[in-house]
């Protein structure tokens, strides 16, 4: 289901602004429809009761919780099945935080990611995004919102802007808290800059090499990370809201000196973070994460050097649960196309 969908399902039932605004306030916060103020048959239309309790069935029937994985300091990965049988991903933040994904599986490819192994199944709808959102808020208060689980978002964007924008509205998220995460993509950033919500922006960095990062990410777009760095910015200065370049740091690959010294040259002076992740350990993948010793030793050197950087840890590494790490261990289910006919295309 897609949010619009869901609207026009709402308009044509009788729905006015005020009772759509009601409904899905209450179903992005997990609330039961007779919160608030007035009781919802003195407030809704009668045509809108009629059909209110079917659609409320559907949108519970989005996805469910599968299993829960506990994590050092109060994180939680969820294991969250959608209705056709397939699993993504959610991770529960400490302070408030919640991680959700936009794809099941993902095109992009990184080398060093458990989610793109077997490719795109399919892009997960606006309304099971959002559903990912009432599962967490039925555990603890969700506060911000991050797209970054399973999935690249500027790959599905209809689905992920439409959420965001639910969000960022009536699921009473502050703006600067929806975190929008992208290998980077032309298209996304002029999508991003037309928007009426508009997301903070995470960008995965990873190495200021352009032939290392096209092998590191072999389908992302051609961007080089000058490019990518440069549509950071404006985007940044047009927000007020600092990028955040992620860099997930393998040993003997993007830990070296060289590498500190590409960043401070590409990044001095940016309105941005650089948040540098240690490797999570995925079977089969041929990386490893630099000793803590490098790693901090990286971020006290580059912090000195006028680059604000944060050394973070990836929720789930103490249980073996990076991102599509649960949902390989869980079995999935996978969607098998009919010779001649194409894999589902990217949203644009």
């Amino acid at each position: 289901m897609r949010i619009h969908e869901l609207k026009q399902r709402l308009r044509a039932a009788g729905a006015g602004p005020s009772h759509e605004q009601r409904i899905l306030r209450l179903w992005s916060h997990a609330l039961p429809r007779n919160s608030g103020r007035r009781l919802p048959a003195s407030f809704f239309p009668s045509s809108l009761m009629a059909v209110l309790p079917a659609i409320e069935a559907e949108l519970a029937g989005l996805a469910r919780i599968q299993s829960v994985h506990p994590g050092d300091g109060g994180a939680e990965r969820l294991l969250v099945a959608l209705a056709d049988g397939q699993t993504v991903e959610s991770v529960l933040l400490p302070g408030g935080g919640l991680c959700v994904s936009s794809q099941v599986g993902c095109a992009v490819g990184c080398r060093f990611c458990m989610t793109g192994r077997d490719g795109l199944l399919r892009q997960v709808g606006s309304a099971e995004i959002i559903a990912q959102v009432a599962l967490a808020r039925l555990r603890r208060p969700v506060r911000k919102v991050v797209f970054m689980g399973m999935g690249e978002p500027a790959h599905n964007l209809d689905n992920v802007m439409e959420a965001i924008e639910l969000l960022g509205t009536v699921g009473n998220v502050g703006h600067k808290n929806l975190v929008f995460s992208s290998v980077g993509d032309p298209r996304a950033f002029e999508r991003l800059h037309r928007e009426r919500v508009k997301p903070a922006l995470a960008l995965s960095l990873h190495t200021t090499r352009a032939e290392l990062r096209r092998e590191l990410l072999p389908r992302a777009p051609a961007m080089t990370p000058e490019e990518l760095v440069d549509a950071g910015e404006r985007y940044a200065r047009a927000t007020s809201y600092p990028i955040q370049y992620q860099w997930t740091l393998l040993e003997g690959v993007n830990d070296g000196d060289d590498e500190i010294e590409g960043i401070v040259r590409l990044l001095s002076g940016k309105y941005g973070v650089l948040n540098m992740i240690p490797f999570n350990a995925v079977d089969g993948v041929a990386f490893s994460r630099p000793a803590l010793a490098r790693c901090e030793g990286m971020a006290r050197t580059l912090h000195a050097r006028g680059i604000l950087t944060k050394l973070r840890h990836s929720a789930g590494q103490d249980i073996d649960g990076g991102c599509g790490q649960l949902r390989a261990r869980a079995g999935e289910v996978p969607i098998a196309f009919r010779r001649g006919v194409a894999a589902p295309p990217i949203a644009r």
